[in-house]
This record gives C-alpha cells, sequence and structure tokens, in this order.
C-alpha cells in the first residue's frame, strides 16, 4: 500500500487523517486473522506510531477488535457490515446471477463479475461448480488487471485520463516487468476491438485460462467486468476463441438489455431459457434500480 498521493495530500479538501484510517481496514486481507501494529506499518508504509494511535481509534469506533492475549486486531462486524452494504446495494451483481449461473452450467467455468480496485480487480458475484476446482476463487477475491482476462477486459473499456492514469500506476508497480506485460495488454486491446472479448491463457496463473468482458454502463457507475475460467486442461486457447469467449460476450449482452429494460440479441448459440430471462428483464431492471 501507498501513502496518499502528494497531490492529494495537499488538497484542502482531501483529510489525511480519514485516509490512513481507511488504509488499517485495507491492510487486512480476506485469509488474514489478526494482525499487529508492526504488520498494518509495513503494509501501509506508515510510521508505527502513527498506526497505534489510528488501531487504537478504529477499535473505540467499533471497527476494529484487540485480541491482547497476541497484542494484534481483526476487523470487527463493524468493519465488515461496510463491504456487505456495498455488495447487498450494488445492483448489477444481483441482477447477473442467473445469467452466471446459467453459463457456468453451460460450460462448466467459473464466471464471475468484478470491479476496479486500484491496480486489481476485486470478486463481487462468483459463480463456480465442483469443475472449477482448480479456481479456488470467491467474493472478495482480488485479480491483478495487467495478467487477467477480466482485468484486461475492464482496462479496455477506460478512456482518457482515467485509462492512461491506471496504466501509469501499473507501470510503477511492476517496474521492469512492465514492458512484457504491456505487449500482453497490447494483444489484448486488439482482441477487444476485433472479437470483443480478452484471453489469459496462464499469463497469471499457468493452470488457469479464462476469457474476460467488460459492462459499460450509463449511471456513471463501473465499469464493471466479467470473466469466465476454468483449470487450462479444460478451456484451451481454441476453446477460449471460438465458444468461451462468444458465449460471455453474448451474455453480458443480455445483461446490459435487462439493466437497459430491452430483449437482448439472439446469441450464436440461442438456448431456449433466453425468452424468458430477457423477457422479464424490464421488470428485473427496475427492482435493480430500487423501484418497486
Amino acid at each position: 500500500m501507498k501513502r496518499p498521493p502528494k497531490k492529494a495530500a495537499t488538497d484542502r479538501s482531501f483529510v489525511v487523517a480519514l485516509s490512513r484510517g481507511l488504509e488499517v481496514l485495507r491492510a487486512f486481507g480476506p485469509n488474514d486473522g489478526l494482525l499487529g501494529n508492526q504488520e498494518i506499518a509495513a503494509r501501509t508504509k506508515l510510521p508505527k506510531p502513527t498506526i497505534s494511535r489510528l488501531t487504537y481509534t478504529l477499535t473505540k469506533l467499533g471497527y476494529l477488535t484487540q485480541v491482547p492475549r497476541f497484542e494484534k486486531y481483526q476487523l470487527a462486524p463493524a468493519a465488515m457490515s461496510l463491504g456487505y452494504a456495498a455488495l447487498a446495494n450494488l445492483g448489477v451483481r444481483h441482477l447477473s446471477q442467473p445469467f452466471r449461473d446459467e453459463l457456468m452450467q453451460q460450460t462448466g467455468g467459473a464466471v464471475a463479475v468484478g470491479a476496479r480496485d486500484r491496480i486489481s480487480m476485486i470478486y463481487v458475484g462468483q459463480a463456480r461448480s465442483s469443475l472449477t476446482v482448480g479456481v479456488q476463487l470467491d467474493v472478495g477475491s482480488r485479480i491483478p488487471i495487467a495478467t487477467t482476462a477480466m482485468g484486461r477486459a475492464y482496462l479496455c473499456a477506460l478512456q482518457g485520463d482515467e485509462r492512461a492514469s491506471l496504466l501509469r500506476d501499473m507501470r510503477e508497480h511492476y517496474g521492469s516487468r512492465w514492458p512484457r506485460i504491456k505487449e500482453g495488454i497490447e494483444r489484448s486491446e486488439e482482441m477487444v476491438a476485433k472479437h470483443g472479448f480478452a484471453i489469459s491463457v496462464g499469463e497469471w496463473q499457468d493452470d488457469v485460462h479464462a476469457a474476460g468482458v467488460a459492462l459499460t454502463l450509463n449511471d456513471g457507475t463501473g465499469p464493471y467486468a466479467f470473466n469466465c475460467g476454468a483449470p487450462a486442461f479444460r478451456f484451451t486457447e481454441d476453446r477460449l476463441l471460438n465458444d468461451i469467449g462468444p458465449r460471455l460476450v453474448a451474455m453480458v449482452r443480455k445483461i446490459e438489455a435487462a439493466l437497459g429494460g430491452t430483449a437482448a440479441p439472439q446469441s450464436r448459440r440461442p438456448d431456449k431459457s433466453d425468452n424468458k430471462k430477457t423477457k422479464s428483464g424490464g421488470k428485473v431492471a427496475r427492482v435493480v434500480e430500487g423501484i418497486r
């Protein structure tokens, strides 16, 4: 983790103390149990005396729980409730669930939707089965933008300053590895322009192959991105290009239609259940937007 950028730190509207407190909460990962002040300081790159004051304050506010026996802390229910509230209000997660479940059943792959968190994508919804035992990711998991199908699809959906800023952050993060990673991103840009989806063939993890498609909304949120992945022996590169990728594009188009309350175009492989799902799109979209 990094300290706030100098530009943000000198902004009169930017509250540095608040940003540091949030950095402490972000230091706790999905697989972390207890963290001490020294571990938090190392992760946030903040001075240990500052961390001591912040953990004390967050404990008093109910966002951390101190475990005196180990002199460490863990996230308290108040902190976790923020994440659950965010997920509960994320309409695209709920609306996309039946579509993700359907694609999972059709392909045998794990199907997820994610949103950006700095230079990573964080899973906000996941559908998987026993066939995807090699893909051990769930809600809250983070994957890199630069080397994954989901991340590259997301990146291709960005424009202007937001895209340029993300590329600068990734270049700084990856250092000497950046030229090679950039080549993969450029290949994905060409693929998205031609086919509408990106792929990652062992570029993030050797034994995981996936396709990714971005979803851009008109309400100012997102973009979001979806992926469909499986162990490499199940999803060969040829299958990604000729089967999984096109199916994923069709799924995302259906979700866009449901959000807009219109009928989705037929995919290359029309399914009997398609009509039932697209006809209810308008109603589903209204529910997601909070209109009963």
